[in-house]
C-alpha cells in the first residue's frame, strides 16, 4: 500500500470499531429500562474478548494457509506470527473490527433474558467455530465460496446473514421473554436509538468503503452506494409504514436505515450508477415485512436481528446476482468478475450467490444451535423468571441505568 491507502485502511478500522458502541446505543434505546446496561455490556464485551481471540488464532483460521484446503485456515498467522509489515498489520486490524461487531449483532435477539456468563462463553466460541470458517470460505484465496465464484464485497453473507441466522438459532433455544407477545415491550428511549443509527451510518462508510483496502475508485463507489442505499431504504420503510399503519415513526426510520446499510454491504463495490437505490428500497420493504414474521411463527427476536440482518443480507446478496456491473470492475482495475443478470451474465452468478447464502444459513444455524444447546445443558443460558421480571441489570450486574 502507498501511504494514502494505508491511512485510509487505518481510519476505516477506527470507523468500524466505533460502530460497536453505536450498535450498543442503538440496541440500548430499544430495550426496557431494566436491561439497558446489560445490553450495553454485551456489546462492549465483544470489544474486549474478540480482539484477543482474533490475534491468538481467529485471524489465522480466517485467513491463513496457502494449500488446497478450501474450508479453514491453518495456524501460520497465530499470535500474529509472520506478520511483519505495516500493510499486514493494518489489514489484520481492519478485519478484527469486523470480527468484533459480528457476534455483537446477535445480542439484540437475545435481549432481556440471556445469562451474561453464558454470553461470555458463547461469543469467543462462536467467533472461532462459526465466524472464522465462514470468512475463510468467502475471502481466502482458497475459499470455496470465493472460487465458485460468489461475491461479497464487505460482509453481507459473512457478517449479516451469518449473525442473523445465528440469532434465530439462539432465540429458538433460549425461548420467549416472560409475557411476550401479549405484554407490550416498547423501546424505552428512541432518541438513543436514533443516535445509534446515526453512528452506525457514519461508521458504515469505513465498513464498506474501507473494504476496498485503498483510497481508490472502489472506495468512492462503495461510499456513494452506502449513502444512497441507506437513504432509499429509510424512505421505502417509512412509506410502507405510513400506508399500512397510517403514520411515520422514528423507530421505522432508524430500522430502514440499517436495513439499507445491510443490503448494500455485499454489493458496495460491485454495483454502479444508481443501482444502490433499488437495492436499498427493496431491503426497506422486505425487512419491514420480515420483522412481522416473528409474531406469526412465535420466535422472540427481541430487536429484530433476524428480520433486518438476515433478511437484509439475503436481499443484498441475491440482488447482487442481478446488478453486478462489469464496467465497475474495469473502472476499479480489477481482473474479470462474473456479470449480473441485468448485464448479460445469465444466471450463473445469481445461482452461485444463492448457493453461498443457503450453505452459510445452514452451517451457522446448525452450529450456533449446537453451541447454545451445550451451554444450556452445562451452565444454563437463561436467567430465571424472577430475575427477568425484576430486571436483568439489577439481577446480574447490581446496577441501574437510571436512578
Amino acid at each position: 500500500m502507498d501511504p494514502a491507502d494505508l491511512a485510509w485502511v487505518l481510519v476505516s478500522a477506527a470507523l468500524v470499531l466505533f460502530m460497536t458502541p453505536g450498535l450498543a446505543i442503538f440496541y440500548g434505546g430499544m430495550v426496557r429500562t431494566s436491561s439497558v446496561l446489560n445490553m450495553l455490556l454485551m456489546n462492549m464485551y465483544c470489544l474486549g474478548i474478540v480482539p484477543l481471540v482474533w490475534v491468538v488464532v481467529g485471524y489465522s483460521l480466517a485467513s491463513g494457509g496457502e494449500g488446497e484446503n478450501s474450508l479453514i485456515g491453518d495456524f501460520d498467522l497465530a499470535f500474529l506470527d509472520t506478520i511483519t509489515t505495516a500493510d499486514g498489520l493494518a489489514v489484520m486490524a481492519f478485519l478484527m473490527t469486523f470480527a468484533v461487531i459480528t457476534p455483537a449483532l446477535i445480542s439484540g435477539a437475545v435481549a432481556d433474558r440471556m445469562k451474561f456468563s453464558a454470553w461470555a462463553i458463547f461469543v469467543p466460541v462462536w467467533s472461532l467455530i462459526v465466524y472464522s470458517p465462514v470468512v475463510y470460505w468467502i475471502y481466502a484465496p482458497e475459499g470455496w465460496i470465493r472460487n465458485l465464484p460468489a461475491l461479497d464485497f464487505a460482509g453481507g453473507t459473512a457478517i449479516h446473514i451469518n449473525a442473523g441466522v445465528a440469532a434465530l438459532a439462539a432465540v429458538l433455544v433460549l425461548g420467549r421473554r416472560v409475557g411476550w407477545p401479549s405484554v407490550p415491550m416498547p423501546p424505552h428511549n428512541l432518541p438513543l436509538t436514533l443516535l445509534g443509527a446515526g453512528i452506525l451510518w457514519f461508521g458504515w462508510f469505513g465498513f464498506n468503503a474501507g473494504s476496498a483496502l485503498g483510497a481508490n475508485y472502489a472506495a468512492a463507489q462503495a461510499f456513494v452506494n452506502t449513502f444512497l442505499a441507506a437513504a432509499a431504504a429509510m424512505i421505502a420503510w417509512m412509506i410502507v409504514e405510513r400506508v399500512r399503519n397510517g403514520h411515520f415513526t422514528t423507530l421505522g426510520a432508524a430500522s430502514g436505515i440499517v436495513a439499507g446499510l445491510v443490503a448494500i454491504t455485499p454489493c458496495a463495490g460491485f454495483v454502479a450508477g444508481v443501482a444502490s437505490i433499488p437495492i436499498g428500497a427493496a431491503a426497506g420493504v422486505a425487512c419491514y415485512f420480515a420483522i412481522q414474521l416473528k409474531f406469526r411463527f412465535g420466535y422472540d427476536d427481541s430487536l429484530d436481528v433476524v428480520g433486518i440482518h438476515m433478511v437484509g443480507g439475503i436481499v443484498g446478496g441475491v440482488l447482487l446476482g442481478f446488478f453486478a456491473d462489469p464496467s465497475n470492475y474495469v473502472a476499479q482495475g480489477m481482473a474479470e468478475f462474473p456479470e449480473g443478470v441485468f448485464f448479460g451474465g445469465g444466471a450463473d452468478l445469481l445461482l452461485d450467490q444463492i448457493l453461498s447464502i443457503v450453505v452459510v444459513l445452514a452451517y451457522s444455524f446448525v452450529v450456533t444451535g449446537l453451541i447454545m444447546l451445550v451451554l444450556q445443558k452445562t451452565m444454563g443460558v437463561r436467567v430465571d423468571a424472577e430475575t427477568e421480571r425484576a430486571g436483568i441489570d439489577e439481577g446480574l450486574h447490581v446496577e441501574a441505568a437510571y436512578s
